[in-house]
């Protein structure tokens, strides 16, 4: 089976630093991939490279077989949730859901789908900038899979949301995947493994890859670790 991503030997600087070093890995169909690290570590950096909204220094990216250096029609089978909120402020949530689907050029039943599947309707004449941080999150998603893409592209899907807004977003993303999807969602909080089949943990530039369970493994063993206990590590 051909992977839904392939990336080859990616490196994106800084200046004179590489964010990312020589990265290669592969995603397939119906995965989540996790992509872990610490605050600083990349994440978003190659999350903006995968969606296609920033260039990289080198290396080669394949999505849905394209190369995304020559082409972008691997953006119409693409869904997104930023890190940063990034739905249209001055339009309220119904709005917004009709307005993402006319530029992705979905059809309105779909919008209404995804009102009932992300239980919406109670907000849908709020203002998108009042949104508690779960409803907001929900909303997100369900307008990033308004296309019925094949790619999700998530980063800090479930970071400081509510128990409940967390339950649906898990199960929404789980159909997601049961049906043929697939994700690849950063995130910074060890706790989130489980929703996730494989972890890329990127540190210090490189990408390691780990099953869910030895990365908390790998994580509570630093927290263990003698240098962490004295703070050592925290210059």
């Amino acid at each position: 089976m051909a992977p839904v991503i392939r990336v080859k030997d990616l490196t994106q600087g800084n200046g004179q630093k590489n964010i990312l070093d020589g990265l290669s890995f592969e995603v397939y169909g119906g995965e989540c991939f996790g992509l872990f690290g610490v605050r600083g570590a990349g994440k978003t950096a190659l999350l903006h490279i995968l969606a296609g909204i920033d260039r990289f220094k080198s290396g080669s990216v394949e999505i849905l077989g394209c190369d995304i250096r020559k082409s972008e029609a691997f953006k119409r089978r693409l869904g997104l949730v930023t890190q940063e909120r990034s739905l249209f402020r001055d339009l309220n949530v119904y709005e917004n859901l009709e307005f993402i689907s006319v530029l992705k050029n979905t059809e309105k039943e779909n919008v209404l789908a995804a009102v009932k599947r992300f239980e919406l309707e109670d907000f849908l004449g709020e203002p998108v900038g009042t949104l508690d941080a779960g409803i907001y999150q929900r909303l997100s998603l369900a307008c990033a899979l308004l296309n019925m893409p094949r790619l999700l592209i998530a980063d800090d899907l479930i970071s400081d949301v509510d128990t409940y807004s967390r339950h649906v977003i898990s199960r929404e993303l789980k159909t997601f995947l049961s049906g043929g999807g697939t994700c690849v969602w950063g995130f910074s909080r060890i706790e989130f493994c489980a929703e996730m089949n494989r972890i890329g943990w990127l540190e210090n530039g490189s990408l390691t890859l780990y099953t869910p369970r030895d990365a908390s493994e790998q994580w509570d063993s630093r927290l263990r670790s003698p240098e962490r206990q004295n703070g050592d590590d925290d210059d």
